[in-house]
């Protein structure tokens, strides 16, 4: 990606940025760094304003993100990695696992130590105006994202607004502040932080994509009151009712407030209108790469492959996703989610694990492929889904011609093949012309070629995405715990060899889509009685996932048509919607928290098949997965704060239930 500069938050190298070379590991080491430095000249500016990114966490991170495979999307074979305690249930106040606390506050402090400098008169001279106008909105925005991250975690916060004084007396720390005053403040900074940046950062200014937009502000400003609006936040007087500060003053809001998702669906519809208003609009590329690899060949499953992975690499676009409105530049490593996705390399199994295995809860989601649920379609009978069936002509574009697979697997949605792979169903990757790592296998011969790339897949005991090649070789990791593998994140044109790490694409991972804020917009909708408009909304993502509009849909296909103009009805489609659009895109956990669905979903083990098995007649069995999945209601809705933040600071009270 020649003309792609990335923005590696935390790390910052930004080729080409300046005419040397720059380490920005380098810029304000933690330990001892001066921060009178940051004003002696502009690069040294520029490179503390980096500094201020680089506390936050990073989203598609393998093994130490919150939020990317401990929902109920999946499950994997690295359970003994440490996001794995979160699904477990196997977090606590002393020993909180993976904890942003520190970090996030941390982050506030740099922010606030260069906004002072900033406001000084007589500091970097060498600043245009206009630099440092923009470097001001941009920390804004970062000490609104913070707290943002900061509430969405752990509730009420201590809201910091300025730089803290290492000497501060304990009996003066802060305490923790209403929740609805921290939602209050987190909004005035992106509505100021708006107000001073640009609404993109492409073309001439490629060298700068990651860093904060104002259209970024307004959406982050909306994701925040969608979260105060939800049901979590907005009057839960179930779970909070004693949830008070030390003073006895309560915490959080207990009484339903409705005005509240009509400040969200106008936060979304501003946000929405500045979006557009900037060029942004729905990934719809259907023949991107296409001379690279011919598969998938349909325009609907090719363009949701490629959604969040095609950046402009040339022209002044450089840079750019036209959906993405904000991203983190920082690459996934060779122990991401690729490599962690593509299928079993029996010539090297040190490389491609196939081990990111859906679950059974999540692929039902997914639609038919008339837009419905498999049990509300009444043209499609679903009610033996593990039944083995004969793929015919009708369905060729779907599974291997003349193979079998589960009925489940046919007459799905384009998100479902565009994401998912199942027994001998396709998985569209190129093996490398020199040592491929699929090229002794029959059936990749057989389909494939130099242009065109797909592994036909088993995961039957013996086959090429399988355990192990018998039952007294079984593996113990790196194996697909549900029968089923992901595919969304690798793209297809990937070439795939035999010898060493590496084969995946470092690309920018979406924060927010515009595809987010159309569903947060028709969310807020329902929530005010708008379904008109919500189902306008619903539609532009549908239509663009190649299935029927939530109109055609339940009119003509579903054994209820009402369902779709009652608000109830309407509210479980847009939150199904957000699901299947969402996968694996750090969405789920935060969802069903927000939604007071988690210890439904995220409080019983997986399904998948029978991994185990040597027949396909006994792989099409459901079994459950041996992982345990564990969610205590209410504490685990909230983070817990480190209990030896709780012991430093007397004014502060632990989340419930920890």
């Amino acid at each position: 990606m020649k003309r792609i500069h990335k923005l590696i938050i935390g790390c910052f190298f930004l080729a080409g940025l300046t005419m040397t070379s720059c380490n920005y590991l380098d810029v304000v080491p933690k330990e001892y760094a001066s921060e009178s430095d940051m004003a002696k000249d502009r690069q040294a500016a520029l490179n503390y304003l980096y500094s201020c990114y680089g506390y936050l966490p990073q989203p598609n991170s393998g093994t130490s993100s919150l939020d990317l495979l401990t929902g109920d999307e999946v499950v994997t074979a690295f359970e003994h990695e440490t996001f794995a305690a979160f699904p477990k249930g196997n977090y606590t106040a002393s020993d909180p696992v993976i904890s942003y606390w520190n970090t996030l506050y941390q982050g506030i402090r740099q922010c606030l130590s260069f906004q002072e400098e900033l406001n000084k008169s007589g500091d970097f001279a060498e600043l245009e105006a206009k630099d440092r106008a923009d470097y001001k909105a941009q920390v804004k925005f970062l000490l609104g994202y913070y707290d943002f991250l900061l509430t969405r975690c752990y509730g009420p916060i201590i809201l910091v607004t300025t730089k803290p004084d290492a000497m501060t007396n304990p009996k003066d720390y802060l305490p923790r502040t209403d929740y609805d005053v921290c939602v209050d403040s987190i909004c005035n900074y992106f509505d100021e932080a708006a107000k001073g940046l640009p609404a993109t950062r492409i073309g001439t200014q490629s060298n700068e994509f990651g860093l904060a937009t104002s259209v970024a502000a307004k959406a982050m400003k909306a994701k925040t009151l969608l979260y105060a609006a939800s049901p979590l936040f907005n009057g839960n007087s179930k779970f909070y009712a004693d949830f008070k500060d030390k003073e006895g003053k309560p915490l959080m809001p207990l009484t339903y407030d409705a005005n509240k998702w009509v400040k969200a669906r106008d936060a979304y519809k501003e946000a929405i209108t500045a979006a557009e208003a900037a060029g942004y609009h729905l990934y719809k590329r259907g023949d991107y790469k296409i001379s690279t690899n011919g598969y998938p060949a349909d325009p609907h499953v090719r363009a949701l492959r490629y959604i969040s992975t095609d950046y402009e690499q040339e022209g002044e676009k450089a840079g750019s996703n036209c959906e993405v409105i904000m991203a983190d530049s920082r690459g996934e490593g060779n122990y991401g989610l690729q490599n962690k996705s593509m299928p079993f390399n029996w010539k090297n199994g040190n490389n491609s694990w196939n081990g990111i295995s859906p679950t059974i809860a999540m692929m039902s989601r997914f639609y038919t492929k008339n837009g419905l649920p498999m049990d509300e379609d009444k043209t499609l009978d679903f009610s033996h889904p593990w039944n083995l069936v004969k793929v015919d002509s009708t369905h060729m574009n779907e599974a291997c011609l003349g193979r079998q697979t589960m009925r489940f697997d046919l007459d799905r949605e384009p998100r479902f093949y565009a994401w998912i792979d199942f027994q001998n169903g396709f998985y569209e990757i190129l093996s490398s012309s020199n040592n491929g790592a699929y090229r002794d296998d029959a059936d990749y011969r057989k389909f494939s070629d130099g242009t065109h790339g797909e592994l036909i897949t088993s995961f039957v005991v013996g086959g090429n995405c399988s355990r192990g090649k018998d039952l007294n070789n079984l593996r113990s990791n790196n194996y697909a715990p549900t029968g089923f593998l992901n595919k969304k994140f690798v793209d297809p044109d990937i070439a795939k060899n035999a010898s060493g790490l590496g084969d995946y694409h470092e690309r920018p991972w979406p924060v927010i889509r515009l595809a987010e804020l159309y569903l947060g917009y028709a969310e807020c909708c329902v929530e005010t009685g708008d379904l008109s408009t919500a189902r306008e909304y619903i539609n532009k993502v549908r239509e663009r996932a190649g299935i029927p509009t939530v109109e055609d849909a339940w009119d003509n296909y579903s054994k209820d048509p009402s369902k779709a103009t009652t608000q109830d009805g309407l509210r479980e489609i847009v939150r199904n919607e957000r699901m299947n659009e969402f996968y694996l895109e750090n969405q789920n956990f935060w969802d069903m928290r927000r939604w007071l669905l988690a210890e439904k979903y995220f409080n019983v083990k997986a399904q998948g098949m029978d991994i185990d098995a040597t027949t396909l007649t006994d792989f099409a069995k459901v079994k459950t997965v041996i992982f345990e999945r564990k969610f205590a209601s209410p504490s685990n809705y909230l983070m817990p704060i480190p209990s030896a933040d709780i012991n430093k600071n007397v004014h502060i009270v632990q989340n419930p239930g920890y």
